[in-house]
């Protein structure tokens, strides 16, 4: 697959800057952020943030026509030491690791009535991952979910969605200073389901952040990462792995506002599409902020496609406000199967269907691996088995 938009950049090379200057409009949006969804005009399909995005599949979601019918299960298992509440809309930890950018975040603040929240208390290092299973069982539902962990607490979180819904929702996640979390974020919604979120994370002094988000199933699925910096020596590292089948949009819109000093951040997102009309969009945004001295980032997104009829949109956008910086940089593939790969496989006796799907299987090897949690990791490598069947 040939490489394209990639952007080294040190902490004098003025030629990227340029470059970064020329994507300033894509990194932003058309309205303000806001808790309010009057600040939002309702969308048409031209702004930037909406371009891509099917909007007569978002089941009102988008124009205030939605209204909440249930329909979603959610239950969560913590192991000992974990606080684990439901509150209601006037808790002060709601909201304070980002505010809605686009008009389905903000509906989804405005319409839910209770949140969860889950807290690792400060020092706590969990041996065993929390486990939060969202199951839709046929309505629509707006949901908000706060993770937030203490000064030096370590955890995993696995957020598994699964069944048939229409859901909007934002999660935050809170990191002390020193904190470490691991995100999972599934995405195995049956083939009608919507789900439009927006996951904030803030990241404490010297806390690390590593998000996985997995995406298979669903009509529509679009989700909006973003990551702020609330001390200096913070890590981010975002990875995402999609497999688009015929007929499903899956979107992913990632921001990485490196807002202070000394901070790191990686994004790595690998996606597959088969089939007629699968359409899979890709948006990294990473902005450098003029004080965000000594900032260090890199974003990539690889794309595979296995068969014709198959549409990706991919955008990296990086913008730099200050030439003091350690680096960055952003890089942007889509292909087809290296023949190369191919060859060398059958030329040494692998028939040429297994030859594909080992291609397949190595492309999305390295993502599988950061999840960390075996039973999942097993799970995902089934489901991807069970595409590959389909086509390759």
């Amino acid at each position: 697959m040939a490489e394209a938009q990639s952007i080294p950049v040190g902490s004098t090379t003025a030629g990227a800057i340029a470059v970064a200057a020329e994507s300033t409009v894509a990194t932003r949006m058309s309205a303000p952020p806001s808790f309010d969804v009057a600040d939002f005009p309702v969308p048409h399909g031209r702004e930037e943030e909406w371009r891509f995005t099917p909007l007569e599949r978002l089941r009102g979601l988008h124009d205030g026509t939605a209204v909440a019918t249930g329909g979603v299960k959610v239950d969560v298992q913590a192991p000992e030491g974990v606080i684990v509440e439901t509150v209601g809309r006037d808790d002060a930890r709601l909201g304070r690791a980002g505010t809605p950018v686009d008009r389905i975040a903000a509906q989804a603040y405005s319409a839910f009535e209770q949140a969860g929240v889950i807290t690792v208390p400060k020092d706590t290092v969990l041996t065993e991952p929390v486990r939060i299973a969202v199951h839709g069982e046929g309505g629509t539902a707006f949901a908000h979910q706060v993770i937030e962990l203490g000064a030096f607490a370590e955890a995993v979180v696995v957020i598994d969605h699964t069944g048939d819904a229409v859901l909007a929702a934002n999660v935050d996640y809170l990191l002390g200073d020193g904190a470490k979390l691991t995100v999972v974020s599934v995405q195995d919604w049956d083939d009608k389901a919507v789900h439009a979120a927006q996951h904030n994370a803030l990241i404490g002094r010297d806390a690390s952040f590593k998000s996985v988000v997995v995406t298979f199933g669903g009509d529509v699925v679009r989700l909006h990462p973003r990551v702020t910096y609330a001390g200096t020596g913070g890590e981010a590292e975002l990875f995402g792995l999609y497999f688009t089948d015929a007929g499903q949009h899956q979107e992913h819109r990632l921001l990485v506002d490196h807002n202070v000093p000394h901070c790191k951040s990686n994004v790595v997102y690998k996606g597959a599409l088969q089939g007629d009309d699968a359409h899979a969009v890709w948006i990294g945004d990473v902005l450098i902020e003029a004080k965000a001295e000594g900032t260090d980032t890199y974003e990539m997104n690889r794309n595979l496609v296995l068969t014709d009829g198959a549409r990706v949109d991919s955008v990296p956008n990086l913008e730099i406000e200050t030439g003091e910086i350690v680096g960055a940089g952003h890089a942007s593939a889509t292909g087809r199967f290296d023949d190369e790969q191919l060859f060398y496989l059958m030329a040494r006796g692998i028939p040429a269907d297994e030859a594909r799907r080992l291609v397949v299987r190595g492309f999305f090897a390295e993502l599988v691996q950061q999840i960390g949690v075996p039973d999942i990791e097993e799970r995902l490598l089934a489901r991807i088995e069970t595409e590959l069947e389909a086509t390759v």
